[in-house]
């Protein structure tokens, strides 16, 4: 397969496409060359695999794609001028698909490795004519057919309708039949002038053969009745013998016997010698013929291009050839000499210049390829470059918004309104009085420490970060990704944080750093807005909320409102109220702190060192008071008006039997699955009525060993006048 054929593919998915889509195309397809080198031979299973894959991300079924690259392919080669042999094939369409089968002969020279198809004609008539085609490669039927189409269109002002009548596998190469309908007036114009008698000059057999001194004349049983003086000089021993025990048939892609060759009489035949021939000189100045066994390469077989034309005065078939060498080597080991050839005809010129312009296109194409290299060298490193710097812009803005920027949408346009996110705010407990004590670069070096973790974090745990200013570090959930599970998100982030936090010292005293965090969940506006330095930035009453919870929380504590805490029912995080509190003045919001987050098998793994490790036995409900509890799951505040009641009304513990799994396991199990990829499918497994998973852990009748609060030390000052609350 030669590279034209593959450059004209990739030129095609480019122009069609886009340069985005040919990239995923050569990824799909495993191609890892960047361009094609036109008289290059690559693999047959190139352009199969490229197709197939164009197929798949472009979404266009693979005929149709097939024959829009055919319609493109006649408009491609007239950049290399062949498009100029086409328009001489022939004066009218009827001309141009009889020759059909000989255009890849004309090409011979620029392309000598060249595996053509078959094309021969049947059934004209002046409504269209009967086209088969044959050719070994599979898959290609709807490419040739959209060639024949834009032919039609484009040389011949003519509207060509393809037929497909039969498709079949004939040995290793397929035979499709068509009938191509067009405006066949030519025929009947070509049908009268044979009607008329016209007056035929005489001329004997012995001229005749000496004009073509490389024919072979036989009859209907393939018996060799006559050999041209030239070539008995390789085969003197042909006469009398069977033309198919000497030769074998190379095009057509047809059997080699008499009725294909009568019904073949426009088509060009290419024959092939059986046994090679080598010069060997003897003492008669003959040329005598080496048998297969010496020569089992192949390469010395001589070659015989020409037409196959009845004669009903001798009832033989003669095939009028010509020696087809690919240089003048080749012809001094097959024992030939160029006035061996026909002076008649253009024979000897063709050889010659055949020669001097195969050494050319050697020359040419061993530039061409050296420079294809470089080519490849410098697009794998523009490659490279661009990747470094896809990552780099995909780190500042996420890659959908970062395309459409790229192809000139406005940055306002890509602002979109997210109805539910969560945010994260945190910074650094004491951080002014640490910058005051240490050097800039310290302060640096701390800094980058601690958010080069955090940004791990952030990918561990699917959420984006939006930015850093100074010791704040923000990031987001639900945007500009949506998930059901932005809360989950960024919970488990918050955690792994106060985690992680716990092994990075403060350098100006070596305690360890310390962090406060604070969530929120609601409606935010995210996009790009202005056009220096663009950042993805997020908008809207959420962001300021959330960075209240940080500003008004504690040291190594996680706070979060009530609207996030309502995505997390059904979870197996573990909250602390801390009541109502004030922000911006005047608003009152109420707020929890996140202590930590249970495990399938109960235990509780708290947010921070000085929290220990419960495990949270599974047993029947065993409280005489399980139905004033199922009363207030939510949060036990009980019927008070105000938050100072929820300080004075104690918890009740319940104990209870689960049956199969847990409401927060299932919902963990949700998350995980589209963490990967995949969607959550969960049902109901919760027994005797009790759906509602917000439990109270700490009862009047239970002592002091079975409360979570007195096992645990709080990081709370205040946790004593709090009420702990697991949401499970």
């Amino acid at each position: 397969m030669y590279g034209l054929l593959c450059e004209s593919l990739h030129d095609f998915i480019k122009e069609s496409y886009g340069d985005d889509v040919w990239k995923l195309v050569r990824e799909r397809a495993d191609v890892r060359l960047h361009s094609f080198v036109t008289h290059q031979v690559y693999s047959e299973s190139v352009i199969p695999r490229i197709a197939k894959a164009a197929s798949g991300v472009t979404g266009t079924p693979y005929n149709e794609l097939m024959n829009s690259w055919g319609v493109y392919f006649l408009g491609f080669v007239g950049k290399y001028g062949y498009d100029r042999i086409l328009k001489v094939l022939g004066r009218h369409v009827r001309d141009f698909v009889n020759g059909l089968d000989n255009l890849h002969e004309y090409l011979r020279f620029s392309y000598p490795k060249v595996q053509p198809p078959t094309f021969f004609c049947q059934e004209e008539s002046a409504t269209g004519v009967t086209l088969h085609y044959r050719s070994k490669r599979k898959g290609y039927l709807h490419y040739a057919m959209g060639q024949l189409r834009q032919m039609g269109k484009q040389f011949y002002d003519t509207d060509i309708q393809v037929e497909v009548m039969s498709e079949q596998i004939v040995g290793d190469y397929s035979h499709v039949t068509m009938r191509l309908n067009f405006d066949n007036s030519a025929y009947r114009y070509i049908m009268k002038e044979d009607e008329e008698e016209q007056e035929i000059l005489p001329i004997t057999s012995d001229f005749f053969f000496e004009v073509f001194p490389f024919n072979i004349v036989f009859r209907q049983d393939m018996v060799v009745h006559n050999v041209g003086s030239g070539l008995s000089t390789v085969f003197p021993d042909l006469d009398g013998k069977k033309i198919t025990d000497a030769f074998l048939l190379a095009r057509p892609l047809v059997e080699f016997n008499w009725n294909m060759i009568i019904s073949h009489p426009n088509n060009g035949f290419e024959i092939m010698s059986k046994e090679p021939v080598k010069r060997e000189r003897n003492l008669h100045n003959r040329v005598q013929t080496l048998k297969l066994s010496s020569w089992g390469d192949g390469t010395r077989c001589l070659k015989l291009k020409g037409q196959m034309r009845y004669m009903p005065e001798w009832e033989s078939i003669i095939f009028l050839g010509t020696p087809v060498m690919e240089s003048l080597s080749a012809m001094f080991r097959t024992g030939l000499y160029i006035n061996d050839l026909s002076m008649h005809d253009s024979s000897r010129d063709l050889v010659l210049a055949g020669t001097q312009q195969s050494e050319e296109l050697k020359r040419a194409l061993i530039q061409e390829q050296k420079k294809s290299s470089k080519l490849e060298e410098s697009m794998k490193m523009l490659d490279y470059e661009m990747k470094k710097t896809d990552d780099l812009l995909y780190r500042m803005i996420p890659k959908p918004v970062a395309k459409r920027l790229r192809k000139g949408e406005p940055a306002v346009n890509t602002c979109e309104v997210f109805p539910d996110v969560t945010i994260l705010f945190s910074d650094v407990v004491g951080f002014t009085r640490i910058c005051s004590h240490i050097t800039p670069m310290q302060v640096v070096s701390m800094l980058n420490t601690m958010y080069t973790l955090f940004d791990t974090l952030s990918e561990k745990h699917r959420v984006f970060k939006v930015e850093t200013i100074g010791d704040a570090y923000m990031v987001v959930a639900g945007a500009p990704e949506k998930t059901k599970y932005h809360a989950h998100n960024i919970c488990d982030m918050a955690l792994d944080m106060v985690r992680s936090i716990d092994h990075l010292k403060d350098p100006s005293n070596g305690n360890h750093i310390q962090i406060r965090v604070g969530i929120h969940s609601g409606m935010v506006v995210a996009g790009v807005v202005g056009h220096k330095m663009p950042r993805y930035g997020l908008h809207g009453d959420t962001v300021h909320t959330a960075s209240a919870m940080e500003s008004n929380g504690k040291e190594m504590h996680i706070q979060l409102t009530s609207a996030t805490y309502e995505h997390l029912k059904g979870s197996h995080f573990i909250f602390e109220r801390r009541g109502i509190i004030t922000i911006k003045g005047n608003v009152e919001i109420e707020t929890y702190w996140l202590k930590g987050k249970r495990d399938k098998d109960g235990n509780a793994q708290a947010a921070c060192p000085q929290f220990e490790t419960i495990s949270i036995s599974k047993a029947n409900i065993k409280a005489p008071e399980a139905k004033r509890a199922e009363e207030g799951l939510v949060f036990p505040l009980g019927a008070g008006d105000g938050k100072d009641d929820a300080k004075s009304i104690p918890s009740h513990r319940i104990k209870m039997e689960i049956s199969g799994h847990s409401p927060e396991e299932k919902m963990e199990e949700g998350r995980k699955e589209e963490m990967s990829g995949h969607k959550a499918h969960h049902k109901d497994a919760l027994q005797d009525g009790h759906r509602d998973p917000h439990l109270e852990r700490n009862s009047p009748e239970s002592d002091g060993r079975d409360s979570i609060a007195s096992h645990t030390s709080s990081c709370d000052s205040h946790s004593s006048k709090s009420a702990m609350c697991n949401v499970s």
